[in-house]
């Protein structure tokens, strides 16, 4: 019997302080993309944001938890350096090798522009609270709590 294939989504949780993410696909690439469209949700207005500009994102670690974390605290770190907004997200390849483990991907949108863009509350950084990256039967999770 073959697995049936969901459509990938992501989902916010309920936390005393901070904000809870998390992305489920049919694979970790999917379920890391839709993490970070949760994250970027508690930002922006997604639906505000077009997809002008790319940036190429090349990160490694030593686990896979790591790399989620490492994942969503890259794209924090060029939102707030290059003043950009993050709509969508393309991840290539998530691989192991030799205990470590890399991921490839294209992160797309546009220049922050308070006239245009509706702003919600600032993520600081990503954090290992509530960490889980795993495969449920035929779906893969990924979620971590952010601090706002």
């Amino acid at each position: 019997m073959r697995n049936k294939k969901i459509k990938p989504y992501f989902g916010l949780l309920e936390h005393k302080a901070d904000m809870g993410i998390r992305g489920y696909g049919n694979s970790f690439e999917e379920a890391f993309q839709e993490a970070a469209k949760a994250m970027f949700s508690i930002m922006v207005e997604l639906e505000t944001v077009q997809k002008k500009d790319k940036f190429e994102i090349r990160i490694e670690e030593n686990s896979l938890e790591k790399l989620f974390v490492k994942w969503l605290n890259e794209l924090l770190y060029l939102s707030d350096a290059k003043q950009f907004l993050f709509k969508e997200f393309k991840i290539k390849d998530i691989s192991e090798r030799k205990n470590t483990f890399s991921l490839t991907a294209t992160a797309f949108g546009e220049k922050l522009n308070a006239k245009k863009h509706t702003l919600n509350t600032e993520v600081k950084a990503a954090t290992y609270s509530g960490l889980t990256v795993e495969k449920q039967r035929n779906i893969y999770i990924a979620q971590c709590v952010v601090d706002v």
